[in-house]
């Protein structure tokens, strides 16, 4: 199987529990294509760099798959379809993060001046 990072952007306007309540669904829909996340990761309420259906804002997920490319496949044509997610991008890699990712690591970016 391969080894996917699958990163989206939800509405601004629903709670961060119901942004995990999507995680969850979206990791039991996976479940049921054969895959297996093995990371999620909420990186919050974020600024979007351009506005997206005038929202400038967005709930950022990451989920780490590991799984075959229909169930991927299947899950972008799920996401085409939610009104609660804006955006996605799935990249496929050679390995996953162990760790948390970068982006949880720049939380103390600014609060450091040389």
């Amino acid at each position: 199987m391969s080894l996917y990072e699958h990163v989206f952007i939800a509405r601004p306007d629903i709670s961060p529990a119901q942004v995990e309540t999507l995680v969850e669904e979206l990791t039991a829909f996976l479940d049921k294509q054969g895959a297996k996340v093995a990371k999620t990761e909420y990186w919050g309420l974020r600024n979007l760099s351009y506005p997206i259906n005038k929202q400038r804002k967005g709930h950022y997920s990451l989920l780490n798959i590991d799984g075959p490319a229909d169930a991927i496949h299947e899950l972008e044509r799920a996401h085409r379809i939610s009104d609660d997610i804006m955006r996605y991008m799935t990249v496929k890699v050679d390995e996953l993060e162990e760790g948390p990712s970068a982006m949880m690591g720049r939380k103390d970016r600014g609060s450091r001046r040389d």
